[in-house]
């Protein structure tokens, strides 16, 4: 899909495997990938510290340890303050997604991309959830935890997800209606996903395609 300029934004639960569900289709589509490190283009972008949007990554509210974090990129000139709101950040970051997408086919991870691209062509939604056994399984295994505490981790997050995706785009995160394809990746493994999820989407884009150009 080379010739095509798609974008494809994907929200995911924790332990859902849908980070690199979402890396495997921005291989399997060849397009660019953006999780972290669109935190590192809106830092490059706004001339600020990475750690402000590190510590602040898809939470709602203000700006957490102001002070501590102070650190205003080389030769800039810039430097935040203690008003500056988490909204400034979001914008810093919603620009740099439009920015990244204007410039060819990308995969976006979290973030609200669906909603910051949401008038772009050929955005397609996915949400990607898997059997908590599962998740629990994957998050015990990267925190080396008990189970029990990856669920409290899992919970955790979820929540600043939730909170984060709701506030900034009044829709609600992971509800069927706020995405083009909700996904079980339990039931297909990661790569099976993968590969219905990159089906899907190129049929997607091809019928948008055909219809545009059936248009008058």
């Amino acid at each position: 899909m080379s010739n095509q300029h798609i974008i494809v934004n994907v929200g995911r639960q924790l332990g859902s495997g849908g980070h690199i569900i979402a890396q495997k289709l921005a291989e399997e589509l060849q397009c660019k990938f953006f999780d972290q490190e669109i935190l590192v283009r809106a830092a490059r972008e706004s001339g600020f510290s990475e750690k402000f949007f590190e510590q602040n990554d898809e939470k709602k509210g203000f700006l957490r340890g102001m002070l501590q974090l102070f650190m205003p990129q080389p030769n800039t000139g810039n430097m935040y303050n203690n008003r500056m709101s988490q909204a400034s950040l979001f914008k810093f970051q919603s620009d740099a997604i439009r920015h990244a997408a204007n410039e060819g086919s990308c995969v976006f991870v979290g973030r609200a991309a669906d909603y910051i691209l949401r008038d772009f062509p050929h955005a397609i939604n996915i949400f990607i959830t898997a059997d908590i056994e599962e998740r629990t399984q994957r998050v015990a295994e990267r925190h080396q935890c008990t189970p029990e505490e990856a669920q409290r981790i899992i919970r955790q997050k979820e929540k600043e997800r939730a909170g984060f995706y709701n506030f900034y785009t009044g829709k609600t995160w992971g509800a069927s209606d706020s995405y083009h394809l909700c996904v079980n990746s339990s039931k297909l493994g990661i790569e099976g996903t993968t590969k219905w999820i990159a089906d899907y989407i190129r049929q997607a884009v091809q019928a948008q395609t055909s219809d545009e150009e059936t248009q008058p």
